[in-house]
């Protein structure tokens, strides 16, 4: 199966947007594809429990329904570092969580290994 990144830059301000990216993550772990998200910009914040918890895109899901999912299914989180920075965004907000904080060069070397990517 294809190897899927898909990019998010909408986080709460956008919670239609934010949880369709991860929708489609869900979606493509569903069809036995490998999944990695890039979260940078506002999308960080989606990372937060307490945004987990509480964000449901029209038409999309609840984010922490999709979030699970992901997680079961082996899916992968990079955090943008300077966007997490920017928005206070640390480790403790991780977690425990599959994810890691990565610079611009790591999406460039992600988007470049993956078969496919889809932004949001």
């Amino acid at each position: 199966m294809a190897k899927i990144l898909v990019h998010a830059t909408h986080g709460p301000e956008n919670p239609t947007r934010a949880a369709l990216a991860f929708l489609v993550a869900k979606s493509a772990i569903d069809e036995g594809h490998s999944v990695s998200l890039f979260l940078a910009g506002d999308a960080v914040q989606l990372i937060r429990d307490a945004v987990l918890d509480n964000l449901t895109g029209l038409g999309t899901g609840k984010l922490r329904e999709l979030y699970d999912a992901i997680v079961a299914g082996g899916g992968k989180f990079y955090l943008s570092g300077m966007s997490s920075k920017g928005r206070g965004v640390t480790d403790a907000d991780l977690n425990g969580k599959p994810a890691e904080f990565a610079m611009p060069t790591v999406l460039i070397k992600l988007s470049l290994d993956h078969d496919r990517m889809f932004t949001y």
